[in-house]
């Protein structure tokens, strides 16, 4: 039903980009022309996808820069249990009684288009929501903050509730509230009371019911009406900025920040940003981001090392932890220290434990009195990442035609068409065959033409990373043999090991800029990017760039940008996603509880 004649002129571009954006991720893919038709070689479909691709987003570019949809979405399972620990003072994973979350946007849990609310979602919330209001009922720290009145000289019962309903409702709801949402939690302990309810226990019945509520669960932004761009108002930019910095709700330091009026000035908001990261709770962003950009989250789910070929990585908890937290951690470094961010490709410094130290057989300054533990320290040798060697090896052996993938796709942004779908698996050498290099034996595919072409592109990058084993210690031999690690690039490039890699990209480091902005934007936004967000990606990462690639350039700009602050038209009320969520004037209100 694709009629070709849609976009054959230039007004096609902005008038029918959706069409074209169809056609290109087909022809990238390798699904236009149809199988058995005449197709273009590999060189000349990617002329053909660069130039749509720069069309497209000069044309989406030429109005200007646009906020994008401004969607409700729900928190996801780990923004739900540290929101519940934050408003509560607890330190409980409540994310485990939910379901998994799948990624979408831009390979992230926290985008809206996937957030939806199944029937499973509502009994778990119900259920979560229970064992977290009666273990703050038991914990002392938790009680004194919720319950800040009590019935006593001169205060009655029902006054004493409403304090407490009143000063717990803003917090859940991270938003000024409306006395018609207290007196609808008020009536609710009411009615608890007259089935013979303590006092405490009638308001922890009406504040459980708040933690089931849609203003609690999901993140709602006022619609804008105006028809015009307008900006974020106070309280939803706080949100934004907390669930994009913390991954959890705002302090009480945005909130006054955001009820002064002050939270869209720039020079404000420059000033929070590095405390924001230096806060405890931006482990958490630096650890999500990390392990969904860099999939190093699969590590012990989808990709576990073979036991008995990796005994000491198998039956080693600690080291594992390690390996799984030195990327992250590492990241969160540049961060804090606002160092430049091509440190991921090329850095003098690494996280150091320990074990580390003995897996990689090196020697790191770490502090004797807690060498077990994370140390920023300076890298003597070779830098190493054991996690993001992991996840790109097989269980059994390495794979530079993973490796290779990896680095194009979550470190260049320019992922290889997928495979054909009948490519035979690596054949094993018969028995008693001479033993056989991944390298020789990668040879099958690459003298097939139709595979060479982009195995071209792919096993250069990834043959520089063979002297890394499966798990990232360092070797020199596989199958007996010394190892291969020289390429060359489809356009010449040679490249030398490990360190002509790292060359390799760092001359190529704009490209690494621009994709890891496109991946924080979306992750920021918390949805996917659109051909309007193309011209920010570009603008964030030229900026970046001017000053020195620091890391709290990259946050500061995705920040300040028109995405991030501002807002669109909302959409017509039939495409208006349902959450359950009520609003009255831009207001929020109590909404439609679960519990019910």
């Amino acid at each position: 039903g694709f009629r070709l004649e849609q976009v054959t002129d230039p007004e096609s571009l902005p008038d029918r980009a959706e069409k074209w954006g169809r056609a290109l991720l087909r022809v990238r893919n390798g699904e236009m022309p149809p199988k058995g038709s005449p197709a273009p070689d590999l060189d000349a479909r990617e002329q053909f996808t660069h130039w749509a691709d720069q069309a497209l987003r000069t044309a989406a570019c030429a109005a200007g820069v646009t906020p994008g949809p401004s969607m409700i979405r729900r928190l996801n399972r780990d923004e739900y249990s540290a929101t519940l620990n934050d408003l509560l003072d607890l330190h409980m994973d409540f994310g485990r009684l939910l379901p998994g979350e799948g990624a979408g946007g831009e390979g992230f849990d926290n985008a809206a288009e996937t957030l939806c609310l199944s029937p499973l979602h509502s009994e778990k919330y119900m259920e979560a929501a229970t064992l977290a209001m009666d273990f703050a009922r038991k914990e002392y720290k938790s009680r004194n903050k919720i319950l800040v009145a009590a019935p006593g000289a001169g205060v009655t019962e029902e006054e004493a509730a409403r304090r407490v309903i009143a000063k717990f409702l803003p917090q859940a709801f991270r938003r000024p509230v409306q006395p018609s949402d207290v007196a609808a939690y008020l009536s609710l302990y009411r009615a608890a009371r007259k089935q013979g309810e303590s006092w405490e226990g009638a308001v922890f019945f009406s504040l459980r019911t708040v933690l089931t509520s849609p203003m609690f669960l999901f993140r709602f932004e006022p619609p804008n009406a105006s028809g015009d761009l307008r900006p974020l108002d106070q309280y939803s930019l706080a949100s934004r900025l907390s669930y994009f910095l913390w991954g959890s709700m705002p302090d009480e330091l945005l909130l006054d920040v955001a009820a002064a009026g002050r939270l869209q000035d720039e020079e404000v908001l420059k000033q929070l940003i590095p405390r924001m990261l230096r806060h405890d709770r931006a482990l958490n962003f630096a650890q999500r981001f990390t392990e969904q950009w860099l999939r190093t989250r699969e590590l012990g789910i989808d990709k576990q090392p073979d036991p008995e070929l990796f005994p000491e990585y198998a039956r080693d908890e600690e080291l594992r932890s390690d390996i799984r937290s030195e990327p992250f951690l590492f990241f969160r470094e540049l961060l804090v220290r606002d160092l430049p961010l091509v440190n991921l490709i090329d850095s003098t410094h690494t996280i150091g434990t320990s074990n580390l130290e003995k897996h990689y057989g090196i020697e790191l300054p770490l502090d004797k009195g807690r060498r077990k533990q994370p140390q920023w320290g300076e890298l003597p040798r070779d830098g190493r990442r054991a996690a993001i060697l992991t996840v790109s090896s097989y269980p059994d052996r390495t794979s530079p035609v993973l490796r290779g993938t990896w680095v194009m796709d979550s470190i260049l942004g320019t992922p290889p068409p997928p495979p054909p779908p009948d490519v035979p698996a690596l054949e094993e050498p018969p028995a008693g065959a001479p033993a056989a290099t991944v390298r020789e034996r990668l040879a099958q595919h690459r003298a097939n033409a139709a595979c060479a072409s982009c195995h071209d592109r792919i096993d250069p990058l990834g043959f520089a990373l063979e002297n890394y084993d499966a798990v990232g210690r360092w070797r020199t031999e596989d199958a007996g043999k010394p190892i291969d690690n020289r390429g060359q690039l489809a356009d010449g490039t040679p490249i030398d090991g490990a360190d002509g890699l790292k060359a390799v990209l760092m001359e190529r480091k704009d490209l690494f800029i621009r994709n890891l902005t496109a991946k924080m934007l979306g992750y920021a936004l918390g949805r996917g990017l659109t051909l309007q967000d193309s011209c920010t990606v570009d603008r964030i990462a030229d900026e970046v760039k001017t000053k020195d690639y620091r890391a709290q350039a990259l946050v500061e700009a995705i920040v300040l940008s028109v995405p991030f602050r501002y807002q669109g038209p909302a959409p017509p009320e039939k495409d208006a996603p349902a959450t359950g969520a009520t609003a009255r004037d831009g207001k929020p209100g109590a909404g439609k509880e679960l519990t019910e």
